[in-house]
C-alpha cells in the first residue's frame, strides 16, 4: 500500500449505486449519472471540515475511490478495470442547504474545502476482486454504513468504461463510486471514519480509517455576491436519510406549506394527527416512566440535546405528556407587532388549534421578563384539551394559570403584556426553546425534573428501555435498603445481573401460572 495522491486532476462521482441508497430514495436509475468534484476539495486523513455558518444539513458517505493508473479512452468493460492502480476510502461530504440552489450541479453543496477526504491508504487494485469490496461509516465510533459491492447497481469496472466513453481518465484521477444507505446528518464535534477493506483477499487489504471532523464555521454567505443557503422538509428527507430520522411529521413531498413571515423557499411540514405519534399505549408507557431515566436512554442513543433548559411546573408534582405544537415569538420590533402583534394573531391560533393530548411548545429566546401566555389562553388550552404549555419564557396571571389545572413548564411569574418583548410570529414550524431544538409532532415529557423532548421514531424503544431500567433501579434500590453494598450492585455487575434476571424470571413463571 502507498499514500493516495494528494490532489487528482478530475474527481468524478456518481449519483445513485447501491441498491440500499436507492431504494431508500425510492428511486432505482437505469444508467449511472455523475458530477464533477473540484481538486480543491480533497482532504486527507485527520482533517477537518466545516460547516458554514446558517447551514444545518451537512452529511457524510461513505464510499469507495478509485484512483486511476494507466490512461482510459473507450476501454471495453472487461478491460476497465486494469486501468485502476488503487481502491481507497473517501468521504463524499455534501451540504444539502445548497443543493437545491446548485439545481443538480453539487458544484457548492459537494465542492467545499475539505469536501472529499481521501485514503489514508491505497490498496493495490491488482490485488482485490472489484465485486468483493466492502466500505463501512462510523460516527463517533457507532457503526453507520455497512455495504459490499455486491451491492451496487453498476459495477466498479461498468464506471471506468462508461466514463471512458466521454473523455480519457488520467492518472491520479479520482473515481467516488457511491454511497449505500446509512448515510446522514453531522454536526460541529461529530468524528466520522471510513473504512474500505477486501475481507475475503489475502492478508484482508484496507485502506486503514479515514478520519474527519466537524468543526462549525462563523463566516456567512454574502447575499449581495451570491444565493443564500435554504431548506426544505424534502432536503432534511434525503440528508437525514427518512423523514423519521429528520424528526417530521409529515411527507415533506406532500404536506409542506409557507408559514406566517416566511418566503416559500422554507416550507414546513404540516403536523399529522397527534394519535400517529403518541398512542394510548405509548402516553401510558411515558407517564409511567420517569423523565430521569427517558433521558439517561435517549443519552445512550447518541442523544444530549433533548432538554429544555431552565423551565420548572407552575403545578407541583405535575407530569406533562403529549406531541409539541410549536409556536415562535421574535424579539419585538414597533412595525412587526403593528403586523403581527394584534387581532388574530399566531399566538392566538396556536391556543384556538391545539389538539387533544399536544403539549404548546413555545419559543421566547429564553427572556423571561414579560409573559408568554395569560389566564385566558391558559383556559382555551384547557377547554381543548391540552395536555399543557412549556415556554422558555414568562407567565402572566401566575397563580390563575395555576388554578385553572393547566400544566405550565416556564421560567416563573411576570406580570407583563407579550408587546413588551415579543412579536408572535409563526405556528407549526421547528423552534428553538430552552436550548432544545423542537419540531411540530415531537414527544415532549415533564415532570419535577424538568422537560425532555424525543424524536417520534425513537419514543416506543425509549419507553419500554427507561421502564426496564426503572424496574431494575428499584430491585437495586431494595437490595441496598437490606444493607448491600452499592459496589458491584449499582450498577450490576455480572454476579448480581445473574440474581436480578434469576429472581425476575422466577416472578414471571410464577404470575402465568397465577394467570392460566
Amino acid at each position: 500500500m502507498t499514500d493516495p495522491i494528494a490532489r487528482p486532476g478530475k474527481i468524478i462521482a456518481i449519483h445513485l449505486s447501491y441498491a440500499s441508497r436507492a431504494d431508500q430514495r425510492g428511486r432505482r436509475p437505469a444508467a449511472p449519472s455523475y458530477f464533477f468534484k473540484p481538486s480543491s476539495s480533497v482532504g486527507v486523513s485527520g482533517g477537518t471540515v466545516e460547516r458554514p455558518a446558517g447551514t444545518e444539513l451537512l452529511a457524510f458517505e461513505g464510499e469507495i475511490a478509485l484512483v486511476i493508473g494507466t490512461p482510459a479512452r473507450r476501454v471495453a468493460l472487461a478491460d476497465a478495470w486494469a486501468h485502476v492502480a488503487g481502491v481507497t476510502a473517501s468521504n463524499d461530504l455534501g451540504l444539502y442547504d445548497l443543493r437545491a440552489n446548485d439545481k443538480g450541479s453539487n458544484v457548492r453543496s459537494k465542492g467545499g474545502d475539505g469536501y472529499t477526504p481521501l485514503g489514508p491508504h491505497l490498496i493495490d487494485a491488482r490485488t482485490v476482486d472489484p465485486t468483493a469490496l466492502r466500505v463501512r461509516a462510523w460516527v463517533n465510533g457507532e457503526l453507520r454504513q455497512d455495504d459490499t459491492t455486491a451491492g451496487l447497481i453498476f459495477p466498479l469496472a461498468q464506471l471506468v468504461a462508461d466514463l471512458s466513453q466521454h473523455f480519457t481518465l488520467e492518472p491520479g484521477d479520482v473515481i467516488l463510486t457511491g454511497t449505500p444507505a446509512g448515510s446522514s446528518v453531522i454536526v460541529p464535534g461529530d468524528v466520522v471514519e471510513i473504512e474500505v477493506d477486501a475481507p475475503d483477499a489475502p492478508g484482508s487489504p484496507s485502506s486503514g480509517r479515514l478520519v474527519t471532523t466537524v468543526t462549525q464555521g462563523d463566516v456567512p454567505f454574502d447575499e449581495t455576491i451570491g444565493s443564500l443557503p435554504s431548506v426544505d422538509d424534502l432536503q432534511r428527507t434525503e440528508a437525514w436519510g427518512s423523514a423519521e430520522a429528520a424528526g417530521l411529521v409529515a411527507d415533506p413531498s406532500t404536506g409542506s406549506r409557507p408559514q406566517d413571515g416566511e418566503s416559500s423557499r422554507n416550507k414546513v411540514a404540516e403536523p399529522v394527527e397527534t394519535s400517529s405519534a403518541l398512542s394510548p399505549a405509548l402516553r401510558a408507557k411515558l407517564i409511567e416512566a420517569p423523565t430521569a431515566g427517558l433521558s439517561a436512554q435517549l443519552r445512550k442513543r447518541g442523544h444530549h440535546s433533548c432538554f429544555i433548559d431552565g423551565v420548572t411546573a407552575n403545578i407541583s408534582g405535575s407530569k406533562i405528556v403529549g406531541t409539541a405544537k410549536t409556536l415562535r415569538f421574535v424579539p419585538f420590533r414597533e412595525d412587526l407587532f403593528a403586523s403581527h402583534g394584534g387581532g388574530y394573531n399566531a399566538q392566538k391560533r396556536a391556543f384556538d388549534a391545539v389538539e387533544e393530548g399536544e403539549v404548546i411548545v413555545i419559543e421566547a429566546r429564553g427572556d423571561s421578563t414579560t409573559g408568554t401566555l395569560g389566564d385566558i389562553l391558559a383556559l382555551r388550552a384547557r377547554t381543548r384539551g391540552a395536555a399543557g404549555v412549556v415556554t422558555d419564557g414568562g407567565v402572566r396571571d401566575f397563580e390563575q394559570v395555576a388554578g385553572i389545572g393547566l400544566p405550565v413548564f416556564s421560567q416563573g411569574a411576570h406580570p407583563s403584556v407579550l408587546g413588551r418583548r415579543h412579536v408572535p410570529w409563526e405556528v407549526d414550524v421547528t423552534i428553538a426553546c430552552g436550548g432544545a431544538t423542537v419540531q411540530s409532532g415531537d414527544i415532549v415529557v415533564g415532570d419535577g425534573d424538568g422537560v425532555i423532548v424525543i424524536p417520534p421514531a425513537l419514543a416506543e424503544e425509549i419507553a419500554d428501555a427507561a421502564i426496564a431500567q426503572e424496574h431494575e433501579d428499584a430491585w437495586i434500590a431494595t437490595q441496598v435498603e437490606a444493607g448491600h453494598p452499592v459496589d458491584g450492585l449499582f450498577p450490576l455487575n455480572a454476579e448480581w445481573r445473574a440474581r436480578y434476571e434469576a429472581e425476575i424470571a422466577t416472578k414471571a413463571q410464577d404470575e402465568s401460572g397465577t394467570n392460566a
